[in-house]
């Protein structure tokens, strides 16, 4: 291993931005929250069962938001019609509420910031300065302001997130695609490239991607789940791997 925490194959690094660069999954985590049980309030009246935690993780968690609303709602055995992306956010569609967790995510941001985690970034500066090559893949189509908002967008080489897949018609998380897109925009094969992420989802694109090393990132106590997903390593802040970070 490097003095990175890494395989001495590894060439490119992948980050994930939600919970891995920045302390933005639990926002999103509250958003889907509120959105959904509001949804499901208005639908089953007072006595709903709400969207909780384990719900997060298995269904929506780094996951495009059209697919883990209808993840989730799949596993309450409701089905809505698609819509379309643009559909406003009150329409009862899978875009439609999708839209309207954005609306509550957006709102969350402008009201309170964005923070990264200093660890984080410390660690991607030391990458860089190894001669590691280096992208941040994101399903959020707000990936790029939330980077300019912490200063970050020249940490990376190159950036796959909600727009760039959609542009490219990319199945997001847990397909491995967007990693496999993002090496390939590096010119790096997955085999000498290291995916860093926080959710099951990530984990299981990093593993069925067959990357050289997929590292987990354990905020919220699911160093167990995330090893049962495919991780190599789980950190709880990537200091620990050190390079100094």
């Amino acid at each position: 291993m490097t003095e990175l925490g890494l395989p001495e194959d590894i060439l490119a690094c992948l980050f994930d931005l939600d919970g891995v660069v920045t302390r933005t999954a639990v926002v999103h985590a509250a958003a889907w929250k509120e959105m959904f049980d509001a949804f499901l309030r208005e639908r089953e009246g007072e006595h709903f069962r709400p969207f909780d935690d384990k719900d997060y993780d298995e269904y929506v968690d780094g996951r495009p938001r059209a697919d883990g609303v209808r993840a989730f709602l799949a596993s309450r055995g409701i089905d809505l019609p698609d819509g379309t992306a643009d559909d406003p956010p009150d329409a009862p569609t899978v875009h439609g509420l999708g839209n309207r967790k954005n609306d509550l995510v957006l709102e969350k941001i402008r009201t309170d910031g964005v923070e990264a985690y200093d660890g984080t970034l410390r660690y991607i500066a030391a990458v860089r300065a190894r001669g590691l090559r280096t992208a941040i893949v994101s399903s959020s189509a707000n990936c790029r302001d939330v980077l300019r908002a912490i200063d970050a967008e020249d940490l990376f080489d190159v950036r796959v997130d909600g727009v760039v897949a959609a542009e490219r018609a990319l199945p997001g998380k847990p397909r491995p695609d967007t990693f496999l897109a993002a090496a390939r925009d590096l010119g790096v094969d997955a085999a000498h490239s290291a995916v860093f992420e926080d959710a099951q989802a990530g984990m299981d694109a990093g593993r069925s991607g067959h990357f050289g090393y997929v590292v987990g990132v354990d905020r919220v106590g699911q160093t167990d789940a995330l090893y049962a997903h495919g991780a190599d390593v789980v950190v709880k802040d990537l200091a620990e791997l050190g390079g100094d970070a």
